[in-house]
């Protein structure tokens, strides 16, 4: 009987779907390093590129390593269509761009990645188009933010670093009314923590590079959707422009969704057990984990996310206590990565967030003390000595 692919359990999906075997029958997923294809005859090039037969042109518009990817990714997400790129940053970079044209407006909670807030303030505004930030808790603030010509809403949502969480039912209820498209950055939930196309997004973006991969490999990012926002915002930009994942990346990410569901899960206990280790030690001023119930929006996260995530936030008080206790740390890395196997660490301030002004930083509530801790899947004994040895030194 055939199944259908919809109905799987979720550890199935991670591990079978959009799985294309050769005529070989290999179990793992066949690797096509090819940057182009060949036609039979010059009339099958021609039904090729006019879309009337189906098939690869040019590993620019696609590649069955990548399609695989691509139909597994959706799978999972519940999205009709996925569309890979390169990186987390191309991926976002084209969710907005294909949205949008001179003229046009986009409203973004204010609390995002640095390189996000790059796009919209310097890059956005040299192709006409305006960009006002609010507080993305704040539905009066995304209501007052509309304008008639207002075609995009962003959110990240946990936010990098301080993991404010957002509501994304809400906001898509105002983005639609104002007939804007909402796109959520969706790395730090995962989608096996959080699903806002089934809340209500139009449009979901990944690093694949973080918990996808999740074992320091390779770049990759991910744009998902329904068919004809993904058609008539994205086919064309990714086609012409090259922001195309490399078939070997798509390989490994393939091979990194297997594992996704077991990895981020663990890591989720982990890093609920290191937020409990560092709240009890009291050197820090504040910790936020959206797992725990004195997080500021721990009823949005009761309603729209099953797990926590794998990273914490603290708050140390100056920028020279959070070295001290960076530099004190004997297991967790120094890293600006997350979603890794590996626990990582990092100072936003002077890292993710340093291209950010600093009054752009203190709107957000970014001062020198934080740190962000990426939880991995070491030994939650080992994290706990070591983290408490840190703070100490702190």
């Amino acid at each position: 009987m055939a199944e259908d692919v919809r109905d799987w359990e979720l550890e199935t999906k991670l591990v079978r779907g959009g799985l294309t075997r050769t005529p070989y029958g290999e179990i793992s997923e066949a690797l096509f390093l090819t940057q182009s294809f060949a036609y039979d005859t010059a009339g099958a090039a021609d039904r090729r590129f006019s879309g009337e037969e189906p098939g690869f042109i040019y590993q620019r518009f696609g590649n069955p390593t990548t399609a695989m990817f691509e139909e597994r990714l959706a799978l999972l997400e519940g999205a009709e269509v996925c569309r890979a790129t390169a990186s987390g940053m191309a991926a976002v970079h084209v969710a907005l761009q294909g949205l949008v044209r001179a003229g046009d407006h986009i409203v973004a909670g204010r609390a995002l990645f640095g390189s996000c807030r790059w796009i919209l303030s310097d890059w956005m505004g040299r192709f006409g188009v305006e960009v006002t930030y609010v507080d993305a808790t704040d539905l009066e603030a995304w209501k007052n933010a509309v304008r008639p010509n207002t075609k995009a809403f962003l959110v990240e949502t946990p936010a990098n670093p301080l993991l404010e969480v957002t509501a994304i039912g809400a906001v898509a209820d105002i983005a639609h009314a104002a007939g804007a498209k909402l796109v959520v950055d969706n790395v730090f939930a995962t989608p096996v923590f959080q699903k806002p196309l089934a809340l209500g997004a139009d449009v979901v973006v990944y690093s694949a590079t973080k918990h996808i991969d999740g074992q320091g490999r390779v770049l990759g990012g991910a744009i998902l959707g329904a068919e004809q926002v993904m058609t008539e915002a994205y086919k064309d930009i990714l086609r012409h422009t090259g922001p195309a994942l490399s078939p070997f990346n798509a390989w490994v990410l393939l091979k990194g969704l297997e594992t996704l569901d077991l990895r981020v899960r663990r890591q989720a206990e982990n890093a609920s057990k290191i937020a409990e280790v560092i709240a009890s030690h009291g050197k820090a001023k504040q910790v936020l984990y959206p797992g725990r119930p004195d997080h500021p929006q721990a009823a949005i996260i009761a309603n729209q996310m099953t797990g926590g995530g794998n990273v914490v936030a603290f708050d140390l008080g100056s920028r020279e206590a959070a070295w001290r206790f960076l530099d004190a740390l004997a297991i967790v890395d120094i890293s600006n990565n997350l979603g890794d196997a590996k626990s990582m660490a990092t100072h936003p301030s002077t890292t993710t967030h340093r291209s950010m002004p600093e009054e752009q930083r203190l709107e957000i509530g970014l001062t020198q003390g934080w740190v962000r801790m990426s939880v991995g899947l070491e030994g939650v004994g080992d994290l706990s000595r070591d983290v408490s040895r840190a703070l100490d030194a702190a």
